[in-house]
Formats: structure tokens, sequence, C-alpha cells
């Protein structure tokens, strides 16, 4: 072969190994890259499932703390009810009793010796 030819041919086999050494190079960098992407999706994926789950646990927290006063308000409110009901029966006897005894008194046949109802004189 001939000088030019040799030159040639060195400098082809040159120019194809660094075009080689380039193209590794730029796929490398395209693997990093496509790695660094898939990280970052997988780093806010994980955020996001994070997030979720920390709002899902408030949410419930709240529910079931929302429930727990609603039981303890329902339970106050029975007892008001509760009491309300007994003074007013307590009420209603104290005022039945008085009618019977101011009955009795009108009637005459009273036993109490000193009668109960102030308001109430005896006819005797």
């Amino acid at each position: 072969m001939d000088t030019n030819t040799q030159n040639l041919s060195q400098k082809s086999d040159e120019v194809a190994g660094h075009a080689q050494e380039k193209k590794d190079e730029m796929m490398s960098k395209a693997s990093d890259a496509t790695q660094t992407a898939k990280d970052k999706a997988s780093d806010a994926t994980q955020t996001a499932k994070d997030k979720a789950s920390d709002a899902t646990h408030t949410a419930k927290d709240k529910a079931s703390s929302t429930a727990q006063s609603a039981q303890q308000s329902a339970h106050e409110t029975k007892d008001q009810a509760g009491n309300i009901l007994q003074k007013t029966g307590e009420q209603v006897k104290s005022m039945a009793q008085g009618a019977a005894d101011a009955v009795k008194s009108t009637l005459g046949i009273n036993t109490d010796t000193t009668s109960s109802h102030p308001n109430i004189t005896s006819k005797n």
C-alpha cells in the first residue's frame, strides 16, 4: 500500500475510534439522565404517597374525634333530659299531693295537724 492510502486508513480508523468513544460517552450520559429522571419520578411518587397517607390519617383522626365528641354530646344531652324529666316528675307529684291535701282539707278529712301548704287554710 502506498503511504497516502495507509495514512487515510489510519485516519479513518482514528476517526471511527473517536466516533465510537463519543457515541459511548453520549449513551452513558443519556443512560445517566434517564436514571436521574427515574429516581426523581420515584421520589416524587413516594412523596405523593406519603402526603396522601398523612392526609388519610389526619382525616381519619378528625372523623374519629368528631364522632367521639358527638357521642359525648349526645350522652350529656341524654343526662340533661333525664334530669329535667326527674324534676318535672317530682313537681307533678308535689302538685298532685298539694291538690289532694287541699281537697282533703276542704272536705274536712285532713289528718295532718299542721298543713304542709301554708296558703291553704282548713275550714274546721
